[in-house]
């Protein structure tokens, strides 16, 4: 069930939004819920991103050789390199 709330934005967001809305022939309601879900999700992926793990070798199960768990830097190393890899 929907539920009804109130919001307080500036007036020039809320002109913007709603001759958006309008453009694309929906309801105010309508693109404030796509943008709340947008936001939502991303955090979601932000969230599931930082907790990759260290590479797992297919042959054996076990971490690639070379790493080790008690080794911050390596950790650091890898999440670095992921990262990297993410945006380039």
């Amino acid at each position: 069930m929907a539920e009804r709330t109130t919001v307080r934005l500036p007036e020039d967001l809320v002109r913007r939004a709603k001759r958006k809305a309008a453009a694309e022939g929906r309801s105010l309601t309508a693109l404030i819920e796509d943008g709340l879900r947008r936001v939502l999700n991303e955090r979601a992926q932000a969230d599931r991103a930082r907790r990759d793990l260290p590479p797992v070798s297919r042959a054996t199960g076990g971490l690639m050789p070379g790493i080790d768990l008690s080794e911050g830097a390596t950790l650091q190393e890898i999440e670095d390199l992921r990262h990297a890899e993410r945006l380039g």
